[in-house]
């Protein structure tokens, strides 16, 4: 295989990667905050309201923690180099 071509695939892993860890972070956080009183913030935590701040939040978490798991893996290849 060519250098050149395996460029765009390696963008294209990554990019799935991303996609991937992004979804599961998301999705994790969704669990975590099933645990959350939510009553004690909002009135009707049962209602479609206050699913959709549950779900807004676990995105939220979610896309934080996905972007700290996908930095430090980024930082863990760069010690490749060190050596």
């Amino acid at each position: 295989m060519n250098p050149v071509e395996s460029v765009p695939v390696s963008v294209g892993v990554n990019g799935l990667t991303a996609i991937l860890v992004s979804l599961a972070c998301v999705a994790l956080s969704w669990w975590a905050l099933q645990n959350l009183k939510l009553d004690l913030f909002i009135r009707h935590p049962k209602g479609p309201q206050g699913k959709l701040l549950q779900l807004l939040l676990a995105v939220v978490l979610g896309r934080f923690v996905a972007s700290f798991v996908l930095e430090y893996w980024g930082y863990t290849q760069m010690l490749r180099y060190m050596f």
